[in-house]
Parts: structure tokens; C-alpha cells; sequence
């Protein structure tokens, strides 16, 4: 494996990165960044740890709406009239994200 030294919202992190994902691992750090920097900016989030959370819940709230695009763009005309829940209930994997992201939205209702 190798190690990279990166910087999230000024702070350095050593990543182990296995051989040729170099370009992902560093695209990601870049997403994850730029997500946590805006939140930060927006000044209403201060603590690191919640910056943090919120910046994956909308990466991840970001990636769920980019798979049924594309579940959807894929899926026969018949069933592009299926809801949201009924294309993640086809999907495991979909359906756990779904799940998890709607346990910790439940919680207060909001991301920030």
C-alpha cells in the first residue's frame, strides 16, 4: 500500500492508498474538502466532527440521487413510474443507504 499526506479543511491526514488508486483517493479527498469547506463557511457549523457528518450525509445524499438517475435512466419505460422507494427496494445496497440516510435525518429533520 502506499501512503499519501493529504489536507482536509487545513488539517494533514496519511492515507494508505492501494497501487494505481492514487488519482480516486486524491478526487475524493478533493470532494470531501470542498464539501467540509462549505459548510464551514457557511458559519453556522463550527465543531469539526459535526462538519464532518454533515459533509457525508450530503456526499452520500449526493451519490444516492446520482444511482436512481441512473437506475432510473437505465430501467425499462415501464417501471420509470416506480418511486424512489420502490427502485431502492430492487437494490440492497441502495435500499441500506436509503435507510441509513433517513435514520440520521430523522433525528432532527435537517442537515445543517
Amino acid at each position: 500500500m502506499k501512503q499519501l499526506d493529504v489536507q482536509i479543511m487545513g488539517q494533514s491526514y496519511l492515507l494508505s492508498c492501494p497501487p494505481g488508486g492514487e488519482s480516486r483517493l486524491l478526487e475524493a479527498v478533493e470532494r470531501v474538502d470542498t464539501a467540509m469547506c462549505k459548510i464551514r463557511d457557511g458559519g453556522k457549523v463550527r465543531a469539526r466532527d459535526r462538519i464532518a457528518v454533515l459533509a457525508a450525509l450530503n456526499l452520500a445524499f449526493d451519490l444516492e440521487e446520482r444511482v436512481l438517475a441512473g437506475v432510473a435512466a437505465s430501467a425499462p419505460a415501464a417501471n420509470t413510474a416506480s418511486s424512489d422507494s420502490a427502485v431502492g427496494a430492487d437494490n440492497p445496497v441502495l435500499a441500506n443507504l436509503l435507510q441509513r440516510l433517513d435514520t440520521a435525518l430523522g433525528e432532527d429533520g435537517q442537515l445543517i
